[in-house]
């Protein structure tokens, strides 16, 4: 019944009989059959109010939206609502039955680090024995199987169909990214948390929230959210860690390298070999690479302890786990040694730490070659800031394309270039193509040198104009690792 579907939906005015069956949640017109609910939301580009009409003439038998159209039409209902983005949220937990109560959910946050975290706790917990989800940026998983990602967390109808096929399948954990996007646009409204994670917040997303301190604003609003019964772990380290939890009902816990906490770290020693730590004192060697690895390592440690799990058993479980693909994901050239890494770094920061790492792994006087981009359609802020970063922590930087999308590759080379300064010029070239960049980076790399490519991770594409074409970062490598080695 519609009227069911409608609790804890802030409703204005009502047209019609609320009374009704509904057969599925819409929210593009173009989807519409007899039986939907049809809900306008006002988008970025579109605004579905645009389209009641149309979603009607598809057989939509209610309409839920912000502004009543001029003219109604009989035998369908309309809601009037304080917000379509929450509403949908709300609508979809009611509808697919609340599938976040029949699991324990937990979410993870911050600029970096939320793949790497959510991607270790599925594992972690599968490898205890437990039937897990995963909702990430790589890839959802509902148990064994996997199923393609396409947004860093999906739109909420298809959230709560997910953990509707994870509830039924017998996941009793499901951990998953939830990105500042969502969080803003209600796509995670509803749902209901056991615990949530914050890793860090850093530069990025400012084409859309359009200042830090409203995107600091959108990430802490999902803590002041959680009920009293939930868990809130957040990065001690990270100046705005305290900040995160201010206002939350949720118990608080604290994770850190530097300072006292409730989950703390010490590094002993970090090499190619993996991460040799201490974690409240008990000693453990983990396969996972870098100081911003050791953050994501005691966030996972914190969680699975608020789930309850014993520590001995979690830290031996960790202990053999690798990463998520495509972050600090690396391959050695057969011939000359050369270590070939692939990284999803897309922000300044996230650049910084990997350059950072692989400062701290050189043996020698190996270099860093390094070849990044910055996505088009995308932050133009960072893109300067990119180029720089780069440069301070290379010997050598190829700028070129990630996935220019709408924009001229060249355009967003030039604007990367404004980062570089005079006398950083010398070791800088840009090549648009990218796998000639990644070509080019190989070639330069004499014995045992390091060539980081950044900025696509796991992703098996590139997007140009619309068109999406197979570009895997990691196999262009092995592939001129192999081609120089003829």
């Amino acid at each position: 019944m519609l009227k069911d579907i409608l609790y804890k939906v802030s409703i204005r005015t009502v047209k019609g009989n609320t009374g009704i069956g509904i057969k599925d949640l819409v929210i593009d017109s173009r989807k519409v059959s007899a039986g939907s609910c049809f809900i306008a939301l006002k988008g970025t580009v579109t605004d579905g109010h645009a389209f009641i009409d149309r979603a009607v003439e598809q057989g939509a038998i209610a309409i839920i939206c912000e502004i009543l159209p001029a003219v109604t039409k009989e035998n369908i209902t309309y809601v009037q609502v304080e917000n379509s983005a929450a509403a949908v949220g709300y609508m979809s937990h009611n509808f697919y039955g609340e599938p976040s109560l029949k699991m324990k959910l937990v979410g993870v946050t911050g600029t970096n680090g939320k793949t790497t975290i959510a991607t270790l706790l599925w594992k972690l917990f599968s490898a205890s024995g437990y039937k897990c989800g995963l909702i990430s940026t790589i890839e959802n998983q509902i148990g064994t199987e996997t199923i393609a990602a396409t947004h860093t967390t999906p739109d909420a109808i298809k959230i709560n169909e997910l953990l509707k096929q994870m509830a039924e399948a017998g996941c009793e954990y499901v951990f998953m990214e939830c990105s500042s996007h969502a969080i803003h646009q209600h796509r995670i409204t509803g749902l209901q948390f056991t615990g949530a994670l914050f890793s860090n917040i850093t530069h990025d997303h400012l084409d859309y929230h359009k200042t830090f301190d409203e995107y600091i604003r959108v990430k802490r609003s999902w803590f002041d959210q959680l009920p009293s019964a939930a868990f809130a772990i957040s990065n001690a380290d990270d100046k705005r860690g305290g900040v995160m939890l201010q206002n939350t009902a949720a118990k608080k816990y604290f994770y850190s390298l530097k300072t006292m906490a409730d989950f703390k770290g010490k590094i002993l020693d970090n090499s190619l070999a993996g991460l040799h730590m201490t974690i409240n004192d008990t000693e453990v060697y983990f396969k996972l690479i870098g100081e911003f690895n050791a953050y994501n390592l005691l966030a996972v440690y914190g969680a699975a302890i608020c789930l309850g799990q014993n520590k001995d058993s979690v830290l031996q479980v960790l202990s053999s786990l690798d990463g998520a693909e495509g972050r600090f994901d690396y391959t050695v050239s057969r011939k000359d040694k050369v270590i070939g890494i692939v990284d999803y770094a897309h922000t300044p920061d996230a650049l910084l730490n990997v350059l950072a790492t692989i400062k701290k792994l050189r043996q020698g006087n190996e270099k860093i070659i390094t070849v990044v981009g910055c996505g088009g359609d995308r932050d133009r802020t960072k893109r300067p800031v990119m180029a720089e970063v780069a440069c301070e922590y290379s010997d050598k930087v190829i700028l070129t394309s990630d996935n220019p999308r709408s924009e001229d590759p060249m355009e967003i080379l030039r604007e990367m270039q404004l980062g570089v300064n005079a006398a950083a010029k010398k070791k800088v070239i840009s090549i648009a193509d990218r796998k000639e960049a990644i070509k080019t980076a190989v070639s330069l790399a004499q014995k045992e040198d390091i060539v980081l490519v950044a900025g696509k991770g796991h992703e098996k594409y590139q997007d140009i104009k619309g068109v999406k074409s197979d570009f895997d970062d990691k196999k262009v490598l092995r592939e001129m690792f192999e081609l120089l080695e003829k």
